[in-house]
């Protein structure tokens, strides 16, 4: 990428992070290292010379090293991850139905979930989700007023959602009422009442909402 060449905080980090797919290998290393194949599979639609072209720029950057064929973030490039939160808190009134072309991967379901709910409220229930969309389940816990997403099933949920991505994140993050995403195609196994009582910090709601005055 030609840098900007604009003396302007905003113009050299997109410098660093502007190209097309260096936030998104951001997003898949987020939880974790990764193996070179890892990140391929976690990137529908990009080239394995271009994923080995942004590696070595970001690598360069010191944004993640390489440890064999493994990658991790360094911690400037966990430095992203609030970053990524804000973009996914903007971008979620453009989540509407699923395209036909649109790829989904289980894990990716953690982004809406902690966009949509950081922090810690107390007034969220304990609860934990199953949810059966794209290859592999994924479990959402909101357990001492924490949300947080794991891969795999849940040994004993209260809910479990199967069907479509955008009807059970769009029922998660109450973009969807239980009827509209059951149109959708989603199956429910529980009592989905409690859901209503999972909501987004109300303190960074507020913070959000001061910041824009």
């Amino acid at each position: 990428m030609r840098s900007y060449r604009q003396y302007c905080q905003l113009a050299r980090g997109l410098d660093v992070v502007g190209d097309r797919w260096v936030l998104l290998i951001v997003r898949e290393l987020l939880p974790g290292p990764r193996r070179y194949g890892e990140l391929l599979d976690g990137l529908p639609g990009i080239a394995t010379n271009l994923l080995a072209e942004r590696l070595r720029t970001m690598e360069a950057n010191g944004l993640v090293t390489r440890d064999g064929d493994r990658y991790a973030l360094t911690e400037r490039g966990d430095g992203l991850r609030a970053v990524l939160r804000a973009i996914g808190q903007w971008a979620a009134p453009l989540m509407g139905p699923q395209e036909p072309d649109e790829v989904f991967r289980s894990h990716w379901i953690e982004y809406p979930m902690t966009a949509r709910f950081p922090g810690e409220d107390r007034s969220r229930p304990d609860l934990t989700i199953e949810v059966r969309s794209g290859e592999r389940p994924m479990t959402v816990h909101s357990a001492d007023g924490r949300v947080r997403v794991e891969p795999g099933p849940a040994a004993a949920p209260d809910l479990v959602l199967t069907g479509p991505p955008d009807a059970a994140i769009g029922l998660l993050t109450h973009r969807l009422t239980l009827e509209e995403a059951k149109a959708r195609g989603l199956a429910v196994t529980g009592d989905p009442r409690p859901l209503r009582r999972l909501r987004p910090n109300a303190a960074a709601a507020a913070a959000r909402e001061g910041d824009r005055r």
